[in-house]
């Protein structure tokens, strides 16, 4: 196949597939997860159901496409967070913070209901070793500075910070998620933020 017609073909791919994604995110916004159908996505992302079926056999992986791909672009938001050339500390309260930030947000924008439907995908399992990890890195490397508590393992401490940010998702304001990532960083035993 000529490489053209190769590079047209997985442009076309790529660009079904983000409309299929992005027709979903808007239709769970506005009527929720209860009535969703392949035809409304279809509708909604300006492609034939047919096609639609081509890259998706139900709703359902619909769904875990784009909850994969939102899960991705977070990870990604929290690793841009950590600015590789601040000390491990600084990098690590960005991190949190961002991860606070993105709980907090998502809570108002995507519903308990698909939380709890999509929340128990083998993809959710691996994106929450890859946070838990680069969290427990950045605590490692900041008790290695001395910037934080050293008297207790780094797997536990990323743990109770991973916990304890979800409250996020249940505060009011964006002060209020502020003041959740600063108690939760006294707990690892990091100074306070330069005002």
């Amino acid at each position: 196949m000529p490489k053209l017609w190769t590079e047209t073909i997985d442009a076309h791919r790529a660009a079904v597939r983000d409309a299929a994604l992005n027709a979903t995110a808007a239709l769970v916004a506005e009527r929720g997860l209860v009535s969703l159908t392949m035809s409304q996505i279809a509708e909604r992302a300006g492609v034939g159901r047919a096609t639609l079926y081509k890259y998706f056999p139900d709703a359902q992986a619909v769904l875990t496409a784009w909850h994969e791909r939102q899960i991705t672009a977070h990870l990604d938001q929290l690793t841009a967070a950590a600015e590789p050339t601040e000390p491990a500390v600084v990098r690590l309260r960005a991190a949190l913070q961002t991860f606070a930030q993105i709980q907090h947000h998502s809570a108002r924008h995507h519903g308990g209901e698909l939380a709890a439907l999509l929340h128990r995908s083998e993809h959710v399992d691996r994106a929450r070793q890859r946070l838990q990890e680069f969290v427990e890195n950045l605590i490692a490397e900041a008790a290695r500075d001395g910037d934080v508590r050293d008297d207790v393992a780094a797997g536990e401490l990323a743990r109770y910070c991973l916990h304890a940010l979800t409250a996020a998702s249940t505060v009011d304001g964006h002060d209020a998620v502020h003041r959740l990532v600063a108690v939760t960083l006294a707990g690892l035993g990091t100074p306070p933020p330069p005002l």
